[in-house]
């Protein structure tokens, strides 16, 4: 794309399962600290540049499609980050890592007998002092919205045209 074109504009979203994304047009990378955003200029995997314009902020996730004016989709990728996974011998020591691990007001993805944070040797050392194991990993973040993100786990959308998709 030239520097003289303008951005396509997305202004909606369609869900991830609620679409074929073998279907997409193209892709684009987003770590977790932007994929949490009303406006954005995004570089596709394909060269394109792409306004995200919504009037509310969304949490865009893994497989999320962002509609171009033209009605494609480009599928939106989480992009891997360095990260600790943590474990535990049994559901109760997770349980306690878990705990310890809210008391800090870290951002943490569940994985059922795992949990996710990112990178930070002072809290892997934490887990490990409880009993826990310690795991370095590169994936993608996706950790938990929290209680006040709303009923879909901060997975809001709002969109001028709501016929063009829905939600379970």
């Amino acid at each position: 794309m030239t520097a003289s074109c303008a951005p396509a504009t997305v202004f909606s979203i369609v869900l991830a399962g609620s679409w074929d994304a073998d279907s997409a047009v193209d892709r684009v990378l987003i770590d977790h600290d932007r994929r949490f955003r009303r406006r954005l200029l995004l570089h596709t995997e394909g060269g394109r540049e792409i306004l995200l314009d919504l009037p509310h902020a969304v949490r865009l996730r893994q497989d999320d499609g962002l509609v171009l004016p033209d009605g494609a989709i480009v599928r939106i990728c989480a992009r891997a980050e360095s990260l600790l996974e943590f474990s535990a011998p049994d559901m109760a020591l997770l349980l306690r890592i878990a705990w310890h691990l809210g008391n800090r007001h870290l951002p943490v993805q569940f994985l059922g007998d795992r949990l996710r944070i990112r990178a930070d040797h002072v809290i892997a050392e934490m887990v490990q002092g409880l009993g826990g194991r310690v795991q370095t990993v590169e994936a993608p973040f996706d950790p938990e919205a929290g209680a006040y993100a709303g009923a879909a786990g901060g997975h809001h959308h709002h969109h001028d045209d709501e016929a063009a998709h829905h939600h379970d």
